[in-house]
Formats: C-alpha cells, structure tokens, sequence
C-alpha cells in the first residue's frame, strides 16, 4: 500500500469543511493509499511540514493556491523531492482551475488519483519558488491585502471590491532596470508580472498557449500611468497578443533581472502571498522542477511533453 499525507488549511475558502475529512480519507484509501490528515495552524505551516516530513509516496495539497505555494516551497528545500498534488479548496483556485479541477472536492479527488504524473517548471524570484504568478504594482497587492474575513463573508467577490477601490487610487509608477538574456532596458512601469499559468486572478492569461514544461515563464509589463489606460492595456491584452498592445511589453523567458531605483512600498505578490523578500533588485528564474500528479483533462494543452 503506498502512503499519502494531506496537508490541508481549515481555513481556505468555504467548502472545505472537517467533519468531511473521513469521508475524504476514505475516498483516497480506495486508490490504494494509507492516509494521514495535518491541519496547517499557522502561515508556513506546510511549507515546514513537508520540509521535514519523511519519505511518502505522495503529498497532496487541500487548500488554495497560498497553500500549494507553501507546499512546493517546502519540497524544494528537500533533498529527496517528493511527488506533490494539489486539490483546490481556495477562494479563487486559478491553479486548480489551470489544472482542469472542478468545484466538487469528490469528483478532484478521484480525478487526480486516476491521473498522471508530469514534471512542471517551478519559477524563483531570489531562489523563493512561486507556482504560477509574481509580481508588483497596479492591483497586485490585492490579493494578499484582502483580509481573510472578508473571504469569508464575500468570497471571490471581496476581491473585485478591493480592485475598485484600488482602480480609484493613486497609481504609483516605478522605475526599474530588467536585464534580459544580457539586454537592459530602463522603463518606467505601474505593474509586472511573471507568469506561468492560463489564468490569474480568476481570468484568463494575457498568454495563449502556456504550456508548464517548456523552461520559459512569461512576462507582462504594463507601462501605462492613467487609469483608462492601465484599463485598455489590460483588457485588450485578453483578446489581443500583448505585443500588439499599446502601453504593454510582453515576452518568454527563464530569466530576468529586475533593479529598482527606488524601493518598493508595496511587496510583490507570489501566487496571491505577500513576498517577504525586500531588496533593490530580484532575480527570477526556472530553477526548479517537481513531479506533480494531475487530473488527465488538460494534460495535452499544458505540456509539450
């Protein structure tokens, strides 16, 4: 019998709920595993938890994508990596969704134990590994300054109405210096993000045809100052190529340097977490890969191989 330990937040989302954990243990026996439940209590809880766990066969994330941030953080740090999967229980799950995950924890559960494993690249900005999305500026700072009660009481919807009331503030432009393959270039920018997903924040990526094994990450510089434009830029990015979009740099790669003249006053965003990495300049690249066990659905239009 193979083992399986499911590190889980009691507080993500709304439909995760305790008295379902024996059903859910259960339900993963019947793939053949043994099976331990750990609560996380506190944030870094399960980034520490697989760090220092033992050998298992498989570690398996029930919680929203902070959560599977903490897990593959953990992994990272580990000699022996281990075999990681994810089922999403969040407020927003874009990397659940990414994934092909329903809303129903039964059918994700028995989709993701019936599924493959692949290896997916795993992004870092300062060796801190991320999932799917970091960044700065504009709107970034939404996601981890919407408070966890207001999660609770709105849902998805706590977070459009933060995004309104940061549409109708200031926008604070930064000037930075990023250095691609050698290449600098001096722009001035009021958001940045590095991407490896087909959705953030609950819509669709800016980038058609992401695919998660190709050693590239994407990245999506808005240099716009007004809010109509910020606006236009981010809307016309979605049924537009970026390239083709006015106040909008876009491009691959698995590597890029970032140099602030100024230091930041809001700290990054990695996958919907405040970044605890303050510095003038950051540097993100492809350095990890783990082995995740995913639900068949979407295999094809994610990976190459």
């Amino acid at each position: 019998m193979k083992s399986c330990v499911v590190i889980y937040n009691p507080n993500s989302g709304h439909t995760l709920k305790k008295s379902m954990i024996p059903h859910y243990k259960k339900l993963i026996e019947k793939f053949d595993y043994s099976v331990k439940f750990i609560a996380t209590q506190y944030k870094g809880h399960a980034k520490e938890i697989v760090h220092h766990i033992g050998y298992v066969d498989l570690v398996m994330s029930m919680g929203g994508d902070g959560t599977f941030n903490e897990i593959v953080y953990g992994n990272s740090l580990r000699q022996n990596k281990l075999i990681l999967a994810h089922i999403p229980v969040g407020t927003t799950n874009d990397v659940g969704k990414m994934f092909g995950y329903s809303d129903n924890i039964d059918k994700n559960i028995k989709d993701c134990l019936s599924g493959e494993i692949k290896s997916i690249d795993i992004p870092t900005i300062n060796k801190r590994p991320f999932v799917y999305v970091g960044g700065f500026g504009k709107f970034l700072n939404i996601a981890y300054d919407t408070t966890r009660e207001e999660k609770k009481k709105f849902g998805y919807l706590a977070y459009i109405i933060n995004g309104a009331k940061d549409l109708f503030g200031d926008t604070k432009m930064h000037d930075i210096t990023y250095t691609v393959d050698g290449e600098s270039h001096d722009i001035s920018c009021s958001m940045m993000m590095i991407c490896s997903a087909t959705r953030v924040a609950g819509f669709d990526s800016f980038f058609k045809d992401v695919k998660l094994d190709d050693d590239k990450f994407e990245v999506y510089i808005v240099t716009a100052s007004k809010r109509l434009d910020i606006i236009g830029a981010l809307g016309l990015s979605v049924i537009k190529d970026p390239n083709d979009v006015k106040n909008v740099i876009s491009f691959r790669t698995n590597n890029i340097k970032i140099k602030f003249k100024n230091r930041l006053k809001k700290s990054w965003c990695i996958d919907g977490e405040k970044l605890e990495i303050h510095t003038m300049t950051y540097n993100i690249e492809n350095c990890h890969t783990i082995k995740l066990l995913l639900p068949k659905k979407n295999i094809s239009k994610l990976f190459l191989n």
